[in-house]
């Protein structure tokens, strides 16, 4: 007789079919009461694909029972966290896709609600792409608790998976279309009456027949209130029930206001009723949000596009076959066979063949980077020309492009800090609205009962400040996309600010200017000592560096010889013992001591030189060669056609600084500095300069954290190391020059929205208090105001780098 599986955790079923769980439309058997919760609560938690394509059982949850769970509680199990959620130290961080966000003022909400939970480190929350990322100790906090804090204020939220969330975004949009194709046909049917009853100003109406056209009107216009307008309910009410004020609510005041005081008068069969007004308007706004919509889903489409390009299966080698399995049953230490023309399904190092691999994705630059053994590679990009064979050092979200989309989703939740106030000005316009529209509404009741309403109406829609809102994140994060496909990563807030500011900009040499991939040169002995020793002192003296002269002499190392009592000495070099005997490797000054050692140095040529020494007595003398960057001519003249200083500061005091400063025609060098040194240089430019630092991100660290704005040169490996405010992914210095271009048009584009919006309602307001806007007409220009600057930001789209 077979045994029967428990389908979450594969345990032997004891109890028939006592405990099942409906996955898929199939009662799957579960072994006790924990596992069927918890595969129910997976279940409900709309999770099904981790059963279609998890890689291992669940585990048995014989501790949990079904009281014990919510709705979120499956958020917490590790089998499903695995590919949500990044773990960086003690903290973890997600991506969350985040339901029922209309405007800044619902982001705001909910980091004002999020952060006040014990536990969470931060959260940023972008209206635009209506998502979150969010990072939290998990030793204080659970994450379905931060889960249920934003449903606990009327928000749903979950991890966000490109899959699911593009289904959604569709259900939504159809969802959003037939509440605008209802108020479109409704106000057509309602504009027929309303042309009968306006002309009964003009002819003789019946009284029982307006009444009909009334009473119709009424029916017409009521699923247009009571279905079309609920996004602006609901918002409204979350608002309120949360203690704040939105732009909605003057929205829903309107709609609902309207509608009732038409129906009171369609009832009595007194006054003048409005339900064109009321259907005409609601057809607009949500005309105008729909358009709002697509527009935002246009900007934030890049960072899903770089989750598909990871390919769903490799060909993983087992026994020296090569056998087709799902990327996701991949686990680290496996190795994969890439062949000409596939994509690379993880991260992974090269531990057989040479090819070449284009890395578009992560770089921008569309020209193959050629690799070999021991060199890394990375998920989504493509092998070119040779088989591979890759051992896999990464997977889900510790991969490079989970942490550079992560890093994308952090920029564009960034807000400069006119995003800031403009946020807080959008806040308190829409308490100063409802304000000017009481005292509107009480004015003209003296003036003209009649009107008063629809004044107040008028004012009410006509200065919601919807434009203001989206002023400033539609802009950021079309920016934040152009920069991603530039292979340039923002790590903190306030770039898109910082970089047009920039008048004086410093180079490190090594690595930054140059490619940073030294090789040994010319090999020259002054003492009686072989070559293969001298090449194995200075690879013993260097032993677990992380510089580039470090990794020259990596293959020379030798366990065999004892070196003891190393210290590096920062700028200088790296001293030791040797047998009793002092050695050192580094610049001549600090390798020697003699001025006539010194003075019958050799001559040092184009290329870098170091120097090793054996009780300060000079020994032999290395050659290394680094080339130039291709593009460092280019990048450094065109920031001096922008009026820009360029500075070089190096630990290097050779004469390859001067040969090098020469050849990028780079007037102010400063060789032999420390990383103190390097620090003061900065703090005394900054006296009279906003200073931009250029390092590679690691050594230069208390540099670049003193810069105004710091850039580092990223490889792929380091990325997550360095505290850099700019990532050059593709290492082309060129790419900072256009960084500066897009910065400068985003703060053009932001001013020109921002000018716009405030120009609007200072133009409208007086217009609609004094009773020269009807409110239809509001309605249209609300919209319109909302498109311009959604449609100005997306102009940013287009700019051609």
């Amino acid at each position: 007789m077979t045994m029967t599986s428990c389908f979450h955790c594969n345990e032997p079923v004891l109890t028939a079919d006592k405990f099942t769980t409906v996955i898929e439309g199939n009662a799957e058997p579960m072994c006790c009461p924990g596992c069927q919760a918890v595969s129910q609560a997976i279940i409900d938690s709309g999770l099904s694909n981790y059963y279609r394509f998890r890689s291992e059982p669940g585990n048995k949850q014989t501790a949990l029972v079904p009281n014990e769970l919510n709705q979120f509680s499956a958020y917490d199990l590790p089998e499903v966290q695995q590919d949500l959620v990044h773990r960086e130290g003690e903290l973890d961080s997600i991506s969350l896709s985040i339901d029922g966000i209309t405007c800044a003022a619902c982001a705001w909400l909910i980091e004002h609600k999020v952060k006040a939970l014990a536990g969470v480190k931060q959260i940023a929350v972008n209206s635009t792409t209506q998502r979150a990322v969010v990072t939290w100790a998990s030793s204080e906090i659970e994450l379905s608790k931060i889960l249920k804090q934003i449903s606990d204020i009327g928000y749903q939220a979950a991890p966000y998976q490109v899959d699911d969330q593009e289904k959604h975004s569709k259900a939504e949009s159809r969802k959003f279309l037939l509440r605008l194709g209802l108020a479109g046909f409704a106000t057509m049917q309602v504009m027929m009456f309303a042309l009968a009853l306006y002309s009964g100003y003009f002819t003789d109406l019946d009284v029982e027949l307006r009444d009909y056209f009334r009473w119709v009107s009424m029916i017409f216009a009521a699923p247009v209130v009571f279905y079309s307008a609920q996004p602006f309910y609901f918002s409204a009410i979350r608002s309120l029930l949360s203690g704040k004020l939105n732009m909605d609510l003057s929205v829903s005041i309107a709609i609902a206001g309207a509608y009732i005081a038409s129906c009171i008068a369609t009832v009595n069969e007194t006054g003048e009723v409005y339900f064109e007004s009321v259907t005409m308007f609601t057809f607009f706004l949500l005309l105008g949000r729909y358009f709002e919509q697509q527009a935002k889903q246009k900007a934030s489409v890049s960072s899903s596009n770089l989750h598909k390009l990871v390919p769903v299966t490799a060909h993983l080698i087992l026994d020296g076959k090569a056998t087709e399995v799902a990327a996701k049953k991949l686990k680290v230490d496996d190795v994969i066979l890439v062949r000409p023309g596939d994509i690379i399904a993880a991260d992974g190092v090269i531990i057989d063949g040479i090819s070449s691999i284009n890395e578009s994705m992560l770089t921008g630059e569309q020209m193959p980077v050629a690799k070999q053994q021991c060199q890394k590679v990375f998920a989504g990009t493509i092998n070119i020309e040779q088989p591979l064979q890759v051992r896999v050092t990464a997977l889900g979200q510790d991969q490079l492009v989970a942490e550079i989309i992560r890093l994308q989703e952090f920029a564009s939740n960034n807000k400069p800090q006119i995003a800031l106030v403009a946020d807080r000005l959008a806040r308190y316009f829409s308490a100063t609205i409802l304000t000017i529209a009481l005292i509107t509404y009480v004015v003209w009741l003296q003036i003209s009962p009649d009107d008063a309403f629809w004044v107040t109406l008028s004012v009410l829609v006509a200065t919601c400040p919807c434009a203001l809102a989206l002023a400033t994140p539609t802009a950021v994060t079309c920016a934040t996309a152009i920069f991603t496909r530039l292979g340039i990563i923002t790590r903190k807030s306030g770039v898109f600010e910082k970089l047009p500011q920039i008048d004086h900009v410093v180079f490190d040499k090594t690595g930054t200017l140059t490619c940073g991939k030294l090789s040994l040169g010319e090999i020259q002995l002054h003492q009686n000592i072989k070559t293969e020793l001298a090449l194995t002192l200075a690879a013993n003296l260097e032993q677990g560096s992380l510089h580039p002269i470090a990794q020259v002499f990596v293959p020379f190392f030798n366990s065999e010889i004892n070196i003891v009592d190393i210290h590096h000495y920062v700028g200088q070099g790296v001293a030791g013992v040797f047998e009793g005997q002092s050695v050192k490797l580094g610049s001549l000054e600090f390798a020697i001591q003699s001025e006539q050692t010194k003075y019958n140095a050799p001559t040092q040529g184009k290329n870098q030189q170091i120097y090793l020494s054996l009780n300060d007595e000079l020994v032999a003398s290395f050659e290394l060669i680094d080339e130039i960057r291709t593009d460092s001519l280019q990048a450094i003249n065109a920031l001096k056609s922008r009026s820009i200083n360029v500075s070089m500061a190096t630990g290097d005091n050779s004469s390859h600084v001067s040969y090098l400063a020469q050849q990028l025609n780079i007037d102010n060098v400063h060789s032999g500095m420390t990383p103190q040194s390097k620090l003061n240089l900065i703090n005394n430019l900054q006296q009279n300069h906003y200073v931009a630092m250029f390092g590679d991100g690691i050594n230069d660290a208390p540099v670049l954290a003193g810069a105004n704005i710091s850039i580092a040169m990223g490889s792929g490996s380091a990325i997550a190391k360095n505290s850099a405010d700019l990532i050059l992914l593709g290492d082309h210095l060129s790419r900072f020059n256009d960084a500066i271009v897009v910065a400068k048009q985003t703060n053009r584009i932001i001013k020109q929205n921002l000018a716009w919006a405030f120009g609007y309602n200072v133009i409208i307001l007086p217009l609609a208090v004094t009773g020269y806007v009807v409110p239809y007409i509001a309605a249209i220009g609300m919209s319109l105001s909302s498109i311009i600057v959604v449609s100005n930001s997306l102009r940013l789209l287009r700019l051609k780098i």
